[in-house]
């Protein structure tokens, strides 16, 4: 059977997918894309040590010309639905990493440039492919604790020590100018794939910022985000996610249902991280299940990563499976589903700078609410916002001198490996 052609847009990100696609016996990894050099050679380098034969390129309308049937988009995180645009209209199947989009103009767009040609859309949210969090998305299909009345998503990883590394510097790196709500799907990401429901409402929360000197040193005054979801069954969702001060990061998530409850261990996570309660036929009395999942989704292909708690495997997976009209397809998380996603970060903004008042999410699968917000292009990059351009902190603004980002491009060029591919 002919293997799917597959390159991978963002080497650095990337990294962790070329890995998976050079073990996966059903892809063919083609090429790669980036402007780093070093992370081409880094990518060329493993790909032959497999003997595979690796193309890369430094410009992506080179690459995209490229004999590929799909493509993995590992570029910035503002930018995975304009370069999806082009690879759709280039006729490439996409799987998207995290986020979307930057706007909902964006989302509009991406959206219907999916349902124009028929291609292969896949988001790429690792979390919802995590040991614990998977199995809940399972036994939540299966009904096995109802209705969803009540969800919390977590996602906590404090950056500062590797800031040089993943902003190298760059006054105007997408990190530098996003607001804390829109790296959000890490955290409320498993919240809509196990409830299976749509969020409708939010109401957005923006913590106090850290101006510790040692955060200032390197440009990074971190602030979390903080999401209130109303989901359309009328159950309420917290999702939080940003850099507070915790180590190792890490994730939890718990779920509230008519039947019983879900959650992670919080932090012994290999002990026991699936823990669920179902009540009985006798009102409160019931059972508890503590458990390490076992995952039978693409169980035949030997192949599983470490990265991410091994959630990395599952996104490629089952892209390539959707491809090829497989079963294990099922699994992927669709263009209308990860819009919803990031709409909760863009909409929970918006609700911070309007005193946390609450903000509807439209629902993009219905044309008309598309129209609301075809040509809303209102973000944090000046270049995409033109005149509508937001504030990234509802705080005082932090300015820094160009010397402190020079500081920070030498601590990133001081790297034994300057090269991150950890998100």
């Amino acid at each position: 059977m002919k293997k799917v052609k597959i390159g991978v847009f963002g080497g650095g990100r990337g990294k962790v997918m070329v890995d998976q696609l050079l073990d996966h016996p059903d892809a063919e990894l083609v090429a790669v894309c980036d402007k780093y050099e070093p992370i081409l050679s880094n990518c060329k380098k493993t790909a032959d040590e497999k003997g595979v034969d690796l193309a890369v390129y430094s410009d992506f309308d080179d690459f995209i010309k490229h004999d590929m049937d799909a493509v993995v988009l590992a570029n910035y995180a503002t930018e995975h639905a304009t370069y999806g645009v082009k690879c759709l209209e280039a006729g490439k199947h996409i799987m998207s990493e995290v986020l979307p989009g930057e706007t909902p103009a964006q989302l509009v767009k991406l959206i219907e440039t999916v349902e124009r040609t028929g291609l292969v859309y896949s988001y790429a949210e690792n979390c919802c492919y995590m040991k614990a969090p998977f199995e809940m998305w399972k036994r939540a299909r299966k009904g096995e604790i109802g209705a969803i009345q009540y969800a919390e998503g977590e996602y906590m990883h404090d950056c500062s020590s590797i800031w040089p590394k993943i902003t190298y510097g760059e006054k105007d790196h997408w990190r530098n100018l996003m607001f804390p709500t829109f790296y959000c799907t890490h955290s409320c990401g498993p919240i809509l794939t196990v409830s299976g429901l749509r969020a409708v409402k939010v109401v957005g929360f923006e913590t106090n910022v850290n101006t510790e000197e040692k955060q200032m040193r390197i440009a990074h005054p971190e602030k979390a985000g903080i999401e209130m979801i109303t989901l359309e069954n009328g159950a309420i969702a917290k999702s939080i996610h940003g850099g507070l001060k915790v180590e190792p990061g890490g994730w939890h998530f718990q779920f509230y249902g008519t039947k019983g409850m879900m959650q992670t261990e919080r932090y012994d996570r290999d002990r026991t991280p699936f823990n669920m309660y179902l009540e009985s036929d006798k009102l409160c009395k019931g059972t508890w299940e503590h458990s390490v999942p076992e995952n039978d989704v693409g169980a035949e292909v030997e192949n599983k990563s470490t990265v991410h708690g091994g959630s990395d495997f599952y996104t490629v997976h089952c892209f390539i499976e959707k491809i090829l009209g497989r079963p294990d397809g099922d699994w992927c998380i669709d263009v209308y589903t990860a819009a919803n996603m990031g709409m909760i970060g863009i909409m929970a903004w918006r609700s911070v700078l309007a005193g946390n008042r609450p903000m509807d999410i439209p629902d993009f699968r219905i044309p008309a609410e598309r129209d609301k917000f075809r040509f809303d292009n209102a973000c944090c990059t000046p270049s995409v916002a033109g005149d509508k351009l937001l504030p990234n902190t509802s705080h005082e603004v932090c300015t820094f001198p160009d010397e402190v980002y020079e500081e920070v491009r030498k601590q990133w060029l001081k790297e034994e490996n300057p090269i991150s591919d950890l998100f």
